[in-house]
């Protein structure tokens, strides 16, 4: 299995375009030790011919166009993306799928939840069907039904399993105060040929027992590094509301419950990487004690263009 990192950001990316804070001032004027970030999104391939997006990040021209893995290769209109994977309906996950709309049909696979959040209050998919169209491939993740399996056409010997997770929906949902099943998936992703495994969760709000069940079963773990603390917003000036309130599990944790690094640590997973990281945390930066911290425990923090091999 093959991953490639387009966007290792939160929305906004990093630096953000309208912010000042120490760290976004730092890294435009060469004073931080920190890689500028587009927002977060991967692609993920069995041979490294077929890719399969994993959200549509607003940024995806500027994502299709760095990579050559991406660029087309035969005839004069071309791509090797074959699908897009939504975890919610989040505007920095879904609006790429507008940037894609001079390709071919879209095959989009999503919730319920999402679908509805896609048609209805943000109807995009509808857009689209001006342009490309796409074709929805249902996600049975609703109700009790909390984790569904399922094969992309081209990538035979990759299964993906959609899983249910504690998180928010985007403000403009009629779910976001009442949390619904499918608002918010990961991935847990097994290649057959390799016997290789991924769990992929650029946001997750929380980690309870089954959760941690899939993080166990990976070999490689790429999950939500949003935020260092829970008032982190708070510290730097930039917002009242706490990771939590925005339904992301911050780093460090509690005496009520462990933090991201925590969870990490306590899995056999080879390869630990934190994605979706906003212009607050101060892991960008390359030499802050935080990042030292990480190291320690062996986890990484996903840079764009980052490649992993499993």
């Amino acid at each position: 299995m093959k991953i490639l990192v387009l966007g290792s950001g939160a929305g906004g990316g990093f630096p953000q375009w309208n912010c000042n804070c120490r760290q976004c001032a730092g890294q435009r004027q060469g004073e931080l030790t920190a890689h500028a970030r587009t927002q977060s999104s991967i692609a993920v391939s069995a041979d490294g011919q077929a890719w399969a997006l994993l959200n549509a990040s607003p940024d995806i021209g500027q994502q299709l166009r760095r990579y050559p893995q991406l660029h087309p290769r035969q005839g004069l209109r071309d791509t090797p993306i074959k699908a897009v994977v939504l975890m919610d309906a989040q505007i920095d996950h879904v609006t790429g799928l507008l940037g894609m709309r001079e390709g071919p049909c879209i095959d989009v696979y999503a919730t319920p939840c999402v679908f509805e959040d896609l048609t209805t209050v943000f109807p995009i998919l509808g857009v689209l069907e001006h342009y490309c169209g796409t074709r929805w491939h249902m996600l049975p993740v609703a109700g009790s039904t909390t984790s569904a399996s399922f094969m992309i056409d081209g990538f035979a010997s990759l299964r993906f399993t959609a899983v249910a997770i504690p998180g928010k929906a985007p403000p403009y949902s009629p779910h976001r105060r009442d949390h619904t099943v499918g608002d918010n998936i990961a991935l847990f992703i097994e290649d057959f040929h390799e016997g290789s495994t991924l769990f992929y969760s650029p946001g997750l709000a929380h980690v309870g027992a089954e959760e941690l069940k899939w993080m166990h079963d990976a070999d490689c773990l790429l999950v939500d590094g949003t935020f260092w603390a829970e008032d982190e917003m708070q510290q730097a000036g930039l917002g009242r509301k706490t990771a939590s309130d925005m339904g992301h599990l911050p780093q460090t944790g509690d005496p009520t419950r462990p933090g991201m690094v925590d969870v990490m640590a306590a899995t056999a997973a080879r390869r630990k990487v934190l994605i979706h990281i906003n212009n607050s945390n101060p892991i960008l930066d390359e030499t802050s004690e935080q990042r030292r911290l990480l190291d320690g425990h062996g986890i990484e923090v996903a840079y764009d263009g980052m490649e992993i091999t499993l």
